[in-house]
């Protein structure tokens, strides 16, 4: 094989260019002017010279026309690479190369700028990454694989399966032509392809836990479960769901089974013969009482409070996230099913699961058996897929992966106004999570330290290569999942209404104290506990009017919304000092309601570890097994009836047409204005719940010279997160910088009034944590870092 040789007009044919100098091997330059090379090479992008953008056009043959300065290329090309870190240009069909003769730096320039060849790929990194390492003069130097050796010479790498994700939440809604866009152009392929969905999160609190109920109304399942059944049939293709109804308990398994029975009974689908598999992850709580008395149960994370038995007792339902292994298990045992609903599960699980049971299958469905690469790529893919398109800009609802058997996938958005870069999903990793690099699951952790991000040719579809997955047995440690459980800490009634007095307005908080006396006043022959709180809204030094919600917990509804009444008619009734309107304070009456009775409080009483004994991480029909599947045969299959003809993979006579929406032109818009805060220069600045008792802090650039200038000026650091947040730096759970994603991130725990608290429960106003962000959006800049950040804009 040929070597790749360095290209770059700055290295003048027989000195190493920029590239080389930082560590490469292989791209040293053999090139002189009249030597021909042993075959055709390829080009290699000078990054430190041109931008890693540009193609860096030096002397690629010897050209025996020394009039035209270059000549046809027609051969395929093969190559060997070592330096991993470059950008290589690979020419397709009929181009031309520049040749030794063309001496000009300008006209080489010149012809590089008129000509755009084929396709460029990135070795490892994308052309920010490559740029940032040419700046810091450092590229050491490593071996591509053969894989992507064939896949440069003109070769896809060999496709295991396809998955298509039409929402990141069932229930939420998602577009049918979008998704049927997404299986027509699967069903081309011969390799299998899946509809994955996720149902699961603990983002909109312990409710459903605690009281049994579901994430969306039962109407909104039935809706999107017809709609998917449908393309199900059409494309016969499977349907996967996981953490039916939000927290995956047993009774919403058995509640999807019911509603996919209910739709299989509609008259226009009685033609189907549905084959259901039913994975349940309830935990019994004497398992769980049994393993806390040995000492084996552990916070899920530093902020987490230890178990105790009361917490177990008081909690009604209590699940474990599963991880693959039971949707294998289930899969392998019942290998002509359509359709699994499955239990509260990692989010990846489902999709790490049809993946790996379609690489498995030879290999008695042993998970561990895949090897750390390709666990590590399949469950880097569904942790990016489980959210649907959110990895693309602007966010798209659904995302299509495809995934190989050289260890990579593939990630598209489903919406034609969107595309994923390299940066975007890089910066996905961060996303509600609490660090960026490492992320614990069932059996392990997924290792993204070396994962790499390509921009594929299409500009909307990104390739992803080099994650690992460390398995725990491999240092000793047990198999582990996490479980959840919540409960009922008493009963809420709200009041809410507003004041507009501009004398009452500044004494707005020494009122409401007086209220709250008030109520113990009137209420001192209750016996039980009971509690109020203020939420206050717009109390800002020249507001006009001052919007409060006032939370009553006790614990029976009588005596809160008896607590609430006193509130509410004292709140406009009440004297202050200088008061001439006395009439009434308080705008009341929203909804036509002045107490709102919201019934039980609830709060998060378990999210722990609890380790696996060897084996039990899988799941058997039998109702011993901790967790379980079964088997149910739905539909009538009635006799006469003509079937629509599917539509099979492998198949070129697609049974509908779908409108092709013409790809959007993308382009970044740069303020004219000087930057003063952290979100004038910020691409994205976020918080998000990172898990019930953790909030994360993102922020993210899409230049990497305004990247590179705030991480050294020290604007973002634990001391600026302690200072906005009131955290003490050494509570901060996790804090620094991302390259990859050119991010900064920053793990607290979740506190009110100073005290460590669970997202939900009593007081709650931002279940999701997603407008944690505003302090870090409006830190100011200093004038140091302005004037350097004005010097980039001025080259």
């Amino acid at each position: 094989m040929g070597r790749v040789y360095c290209t770059s007009g700055a290295s003048r044919y027989e000195q190493p260019c920029d590239l080389c100098r930082m560590g490469s091997v292989a791209a040293t330059v053999a090139l002189q002017d009249g030597v021909e090379p042993p075959e055709p090479q390829v080009l290699v992008t000078a990054a430190s010279s041109y931008r890693a953008s540009s193609l860096c056009p030096g002397a690629l043959a010897k050209d025996d026309s020394r009039e035209s300065g270059f000549r046809r290329l027609n051969k395929p090309l093969r190559f060997h690479v070592e330096p991993e870190s470059m950008i290589i240009t690979r020419y397709t069909g009929s181009t031309y190369a520049s040749s030794p003769h063309c001496h000009g730096e300008s006209e080489r320039l010149r012809y590089a700028e008129r000509h755009r060849y084929n396709e460029r790929i990135s070795l490892g990194m994308d052309s920010v990454q490559v740029s940032q390492m040419a700046n810091r003069n450092t590229m050491a130097p490593s071996t591509i694989g053969n894989d992507l050796l064939q896949e440069l010479a003109g070769g896809e790498p060999e496709r295991l399966c396809q998955i298509v994700t039409p929402i990141g939440m069932l229930g939420y809604g998602f577009s049918e032509p979008q998704t049927e866009a997404a299986l027509q152009k699967t069903a081309k392929f011969s390799t299998p392809t899946a509809l994955v969905l996720d149902s699961g999160s603990t983002d909109s609190g312990p409710s459903k836990l605690a009281l049994g109920s579901m994430t969306c109304p039962r109407a909104a399942y039935v809706r999107d479960l017809r709609r998917l059944l449908q393309l199900r049939f059409k494309y016969k293709v499977p349907l996967l769901v996981s953490s039916a109804g939000g927290d995956g308990s047993d009774e919403h398994v058995d509640e999807f089974v019911d509603i996919i029975r209910e739709i299989s009974d509609e008259p226009d689908n009685r033609s189907w013969d549905l084959k259901v598999l039913a994975i349940y992850s309830g935990i019994p709580k004497s398992l769980v009482l049994e393993k806390l008395e040995d000492g084996k149960i552990t916070g899920c994370g530093e902020s987490v409070p230890a178990l105790t038995t009361q917490d177990v007792q008081q909690t009604p339902r209590i699940v474990a996230q599963m991880g693959p292994e039971p949707f294998i298990d289930a899969m392998a045992a019942n290998p002509d099913f359509n359709v699994i609903i499955g239990g509260r599960a990692y989010d990846p699980s489902p999709y790490i699961a049809f993946c790996a049971y379609h690489s498995l299958k030879s290999k008695h469905n042993n998970i561990f058996t895949l090897g750390s690469h390709p666990l590590g790529s399949f469950t880097h893919m569904g942790k990016i897929m489980e959210c649907g398109g959110l990895c693309a800009t602007p966010k798209s609802a659904g995302a299509l992966a495809y995934i190989y058997k050289d260890h990579s996938f593939d990630i598209t958005p489903l919406d034609p106004n969107a595309r994923c870069t390299p940066l975007t999903v890089a910066a996905h990793t961060l996303y509600e999570k609490s660090r960026p690099d490492i992320l614990y699951g069932p059996g392990g952790y997924l290792d993204l330290t070396n994962a790499k991000y390509t921009q594929l040719p299409d500009k909307v579809s990104v390739r992803v290569r080099g994650t690992t997955f460390h398995f725990s047995h491999a240092d000793g440690l047990p198999y582990t999942v996490k479980l959840e459980g919540a409960r009922v800490t008493g009963f809420r009634t709200l009041i809410m209404g507003s004041f507009r007095d501009p004398i009452l307005i500044p004494q707005i908080y020494s009122f409401l104290d007086r209220i709250k006396d008030t109520m113990v006043d009137h209420h001192t022959h209750v016996t039980e506990s009971w509690d109020v709180g203020w939420h206050v809204y717009g109390h800002t030094p020249n507001t006009k009017e001052v919007f409060i919600v006032g939370e009553v917990l006790a614990e029976s509804q009588a005596v809160a919304t008896s607590l609430a009444s006193i509130a509410r008619v004292w709140c406009a009734h009440a004297a202050y000092p200088g008061q001439k309107a006395t009439s009434g304070n308080f705008a009341m009456g929203i909804g036509g309601k002045m107490e709102i009775e919201t019934q039980e409080c609830t709060e998060f009483s378990v999210y722990h570890l609890m380790p696996l004994n060897e084996g039990e991480e899988g799941a058997m029909d039998d109702a011993r097994s901790l967790f379980r599947w079964k088997r149910f045969e739905i539909g009538k299959r009635e006799k006469g009836i003509d079937s629509p003809q599917p539509v099979l993979n492998g198949s070129s006579n697609h049974a509908a047409k779908i409108k092709q929406i013409k790809k959007p032109s993308f382009q970044s818009v740069a303020s004219l204005e000087p930057p003063h805060t952290l979100i004038d220069i910020a691409k994205v600045v976020r918080s998000k719940n990172a898990g019930p008792y953790e909030i994360t802090l993102d922020v993210m650039f899409d230049d990497p010279k305004v990247y590179q200038v705030v991480k050294n000026s020290g604007l973002l650091g634990s001391d600026v997160i302690s200072r906005l947040y009131a955290v003490a730096p050494e509570n901060i759970i996790w804090c620094g910088f991302f390259d990859v994603a050119m991010a900064f991130k920053a793990t607290i725990p979740r506190t009110r009034a100073g005290k460590g608290v669970c997202s939900g429960g009593f007081m709650e106003n931002d279940v999701h944590g997603s407008q944690q962000y505003v302090p870090l959006m409006e830190l100011e800049l200093s004038d140091g870092l302005i004037q350097d950040l004005g010097a980039l804009k001025s080259l």
